[in-house]
């Protein structure tokens, strides 16, 4: 008799007894001890198991194996209990600390008002009577007002000694506290970031203040001490970080440290110089036990200590900022984040001021990307867990961020680590930069599959920087990703990968696309960042060491990020490189890829999925009803900026001829960029219910093509007799097909994704419609089973698309 989960949790009180026909029957602790060890291994046993199980165990012989079953279900519900209320113990942690940051942030607003109705009232008297009343201080921050008793002297000293530091930290730490607490700025909420339980934290960007500057607030579950050590290395979770320097090291008399550090961040494009900051950092614990690290730049208003200019850098200065970490109840920490600095957008040309003038992106590469960082600590440390691929999420992550720094690296391409630029060949679209450095080549460790080292022995990274105009960049990004073939060749490819190849590489994992030749293989996927890690296959790209004419896959390790519409101020990325056959942590890496950022606040809201919506890219006939795209401009036209890098290893003496290369292959992706953006363009794409010229956009001409190369391999003739060479014109042959024929992706359960006018006829729908089709509608079971039976060998021959 299968107990119910209350009478399980009474059974494990008993030690685990069951009742069986009116009998009760109670185990002994050597027969637990056994259950509870097969258990862990095999939590639900086979019935075979479970007999194995009473024979292998003599004190288990005399328990029916129907007692063992119902055993092991109580078990499992018990297990499953355990899990549900640790899980609503941590929700309503989450809560409380939530409920407690709400109330926080509900007094300061209220503060912040009756400051505002304050200064209302004054200009009014002003206005009236022209007298000057006193200022009222009551709407300060309660932290910031504990903090007034401790303020310097009225003259402190301001230099380099100790008291001098001591006291430019002092007042660091009282203007941090007003920001992060306080009304010293004005907070308006993030776009697109709303708090509750499953939210990253309280998310706010700045309003009418100097420079850009936004502020989080948040929960994670790491003690104050290890979140102040996470967020001090910089480096580690901010990819645009990099280096810093501690270049002193002072205590002070209340058991806090001051520490002068200086530290340089990557420009993100190829149109302007990186930043460094001079800066002083103050640790110190407050009276209520609260972990204090803050900020801020040594300029000539503290005459304190200096640091000359740096060559290919621009000064920039951090106000004071930091860290408020709170000790919370039950474990964990609260934790306030300030981020406020001054980037000097006057350095850059004008139309990248938006970017260094944008408290959003700001707030999406520091602020927020330090709340995730910790909360992806804290989760590897309460589950520590092992991917189907054999490595930890943080070993995932360090592959990101090498991926990510080295295509930094590349595209700043400094002095300092080796890098030399080559002259023009008469037109500046293309920078040419070349590394002979050999600590860059030996981080490679080139060689062959026979042992011999390669002759490799520098690289040269191609790059450049265009702007955008009217596409959004998660949706050109996505094209970018799924239709490689698109832009991408084929050889240089295989060149790529013939630097860093040693041996035949093989992956085992679930394949979540096939475009084109291409097959996508997650590794890690990060759903609060929308940030993708995957391994490339290209198929048939390479050749094979062994036997030139031999075709050979090549596999990229692939970054993606900022694939997400919805988010605000986001960078997109595709950073990819090809990867050694031992893919091993510390593998060698060339990267190269696609930097999109945004440079209008404003956004469009379309289909997530519009670069797929083949319902919309072809709206032609019956369909013509619907717009083409859903799409609602909000404002006007969005602008980006793309930075666009590849690398390459080469021999030393082949250095102009690589470089020629590189500079036409950036031109010719640059080329199919434009096209690609032009045509994913709402101006381009149009609004307007009738047949656009040219016919379709690139993924339906791409998806046309693909179909007909599908019949030629599997019927042996082309199903297009006369069509050109266009692929606009074997869109519209294929359309105008007398033939049905319709298109199905391969999934769980197969979705009807494209129909000519033939097939929508046959099937009595729209363009539009045909997704909601399923296949149980076409097909009898007589045609469903004869499905099943031919589709595996239709997949061996054709894996892009199901005619």
């Amino acid at each position: 008799m299968a107990m119910s989960c209350k009478d399980a949790n009474k059974a494990a009180a008993a030690a685990v007894g069951i009742m069986d026909n009116g009998k009760y029957v109670r185990y002994t602790p050597e027969q637990v001890e056994a259950l509870e060890r097969l258990y862990h291994e095999c939590p639900k046993p086979s019935s075979i198991r479970r007999q194995q199980l009473i024979r292998e165990c003599p004190i288990l012989s005399h328990i029916e194996p129907k007692q063992i079953k119902v055993w092991f279900q109580n078990r499992r519900c018990r297990e499953k209990q355990r899990k549900e209320a640790s899980r609503l113990q941590s929700v309503n942690r989450k809560l409380s600390a939530m409920n407690k940051l709400l109330m926080e942030e509900n007094d300061r607003l209220q503060k912040q008002v009756s400051q505002l109705v304050y200064e209302n009232g004054y200009f009014r008297q002003h206005t009236q009577n022209n007298a000057l009343p006193t200022k009222d201080t009551s709407c300060e921050s309660a932290v910031t007002s504990s903090q007034q008793h401790r303020l310097t002297p009225q003259h402190p000293p301001r230099d380099a000694s100790p008291a001098g530091l001591l006291s430019i930290a002092e007042e660091t730490l009282t203007e941090f506290l007003s920001k992060a607490t306080g009304t010293a700025v004005e907070w308006v909420q993030m776009p697109g970031m709303k708090p509750g339980p499953d939210s990253i934290g309280i998310v706010a960007i700045s309003h009418g203040c100097t420079g850009v500057a936004a502020r989080a607030c948040g929960l994670v579950g790491l003690e104050p001490t290890r979140v102040a050590e996470i967020l001090k290395e910089r480096p580690s979770w901010f990819r645009d970080c990099r280096a810093v320097n501690v270049l002193n090291v002072l205590p002070t008399a209340n058991g806090g440290t001051i520490e002068l550090i200086y530290m340089q961040l990557y420009a993100p494009t190829t149109l302007a110089p990186g930043r460094d900051f001079w800066l002083l950092r103050y640790t110190s614990v407050m009276d209520d036990g609260s972990l204090v690290v803050c900020e801020r730049s040594l300029g000539n208003t503290q005459n304190g200590p200096s640091m000359p200019p740096v060559p290919n850098f621009v000064r920039a200065e951090m106000l004071p900022s930091g860290y408020l970490i709170r000790p919370c109840e039950g474990g964990g920490s609260i934790i306030h984040i300030v981020d406020h600095m001054n980037l000097e957008p006057w350095s850059v040309p004008e139309v990248l001021r938006p970017l260094y003038e944008s408290s959003t992106m700001l707030a999406q590469k520091t602020t927020i990307a330090a709340l995730r960082q910790l909360r992806q600590i804290a989760q590897d440390v309460s589950q520590s867990s092992v991917t189907n691929w054999g490595r930890r999420p943080a070993a995932l992550r360090a592959l990101g961020h090498r991926l990510s720094r080295g295509f930094n690296e590349a595209l700043n391409g400094f002095s300092d680590e080796g890098w030399s630029l080559m002259g023009s060949d008469g037109m500046d679209d293309v920078t040419i930069v070349v590394n002979s450095n050999p600590e860059k080549l030996m981080g490679l460790n080139l060689s062959f599959t026979n042992g011999y080292p390669s002759v490799c022995n520098a690289v040269l990274c191609a790059k450049a920087s265009m702007l955008l105009q009217n596409v959004p960049p998660a949706i050109l990004l996505r094209f970018l990703r799924e239709h490689r073939s698109e832009w991408a060749d084929n050889n240089v490819d295989a060149y790529s990968a013939a630097a860093v190849k040693v041996g035949p590489c093989t992956f085992l994992g679930s394949q979540v696309g096939s475009f084109g030749g291409q097959v996508i293989l997650p590794l890690a996927q990060t759903i609060e960042h929308g940030e993708l890690l995957e391994v490339i296959k290209l198929e048939g790209v390479g050749h094979s060491p062994e036997d030139a004419m031999l075709p050979r896959d090549v596999f990229l390790l692939q970054l993606c990020s900022g694939i997400d519409e919805n988010a605000v101020g986001t960078c997109a990325e595709l950073i990819f490189a090809p990867i050694d056959a031992s893919f091993a942590d510390d593998a060698p890496l060339l990267p190269s890829g696609f930097r999109i950022i945004p440079l209008d606040s404003g956004k469009e809201a379309s289909s997530p999925n519009r670069t797929l919506d083949l319902a919309s890219a072809l709206e032609i006939g019956t369909a013509g009803n619907k717009a083409s795209n859903d799409i609602v401009v909000t404002s006007g036209a969005t602008r980006s900026v793309m930075t666009i890098a590849f690398e390459f290893a080469f021999e030393s003496h082949m250095q102009d001829h690589v470089a020629s290369i590189a500079r036409q292959y950036v031109r010719s992706i640059i080329s199919s960029v434009q096209r690609v953006a032009l045509a994913l363009s709402p101006s381009h794409l149009g609004l307007q219910a009738s047949l656009r010229s040219p016919l379709g956009t690139p993924e339906a001409h791409t998806l046309a093509r693909w179909i007909c190369q599908s019949y030629r391999s599997y019927m042996g003739v082309d199903l297009l007799k006369s069509a050109g060479e266009g692929s606009e014109s074997i869109l519209k042959a294929l359309w105008n097909h007398s033939d049905a024929i319709i298109c199905c992706s391969i999934k769980a359960m197969p979705v009807f994704t494209f129909a000519n006018q033939a097939g929508l006829d046959m099937l009595e729908t729209t363009l539009v419609a045909l997704q909601d089709i399923s296949l149980e509608k076409i097909f009898d079971d007589h045609g469903r089973k004869n499905l099943c039976s031919e589709f595996p060998q239709i997949m061996q021959q054709v894996s892009h698309s199901l005619i």
